[in-house]
């Protein structure tokens, strides 16, 4: 299992994830990743209604903001929250952020 290049938790930068945030596609992959713990890009992708270009885009943007952690497993690709490390880094954002996400269901 590799894991692909992400940030160290100290050089995670707030406006880096801010701007990762703040596309609703990419709030919707972080939502469904604090349900389901870990996924497979091709299930975090389904019904979002984009396509498989586009959602590696997404993904690129949430890992390289350090949103989230994905490792390669073979052909799949694994993505989960890296909450532990968003919540040492920014206690209370992430948080916040879904339960926004939350009230807008």
């Amino acid at each position: 299992m590799r894991l692909l290049p992400h940030p160290a938790t100290e050089d995670i930068e707030l406006t880096e994830v801010l701007r990762a945030l703040s596309d609703p596609v990419r709030l919707e992959i972080v939502a469904r990743l604090y349900v389901s713990g870990e996924l497979t890009c091709g299930t975090a992708g389904d019904d979002l209604g984009i396509h498989k270009s586009t959602a590696s885009h997404h993904y690129r943007a949430l890992r390289e903001a350090g949103v989230i952690s994905s490792k390669q497993d073979g052909r799949l690709k694994y993505i989960s929250l890296r909450r532990d490390d968003l919540d040492r880094r920014f206690p209370g954002l992430l948080d916040s952020v879904l339960a926004a996400i939350r009230t807008q269901l």
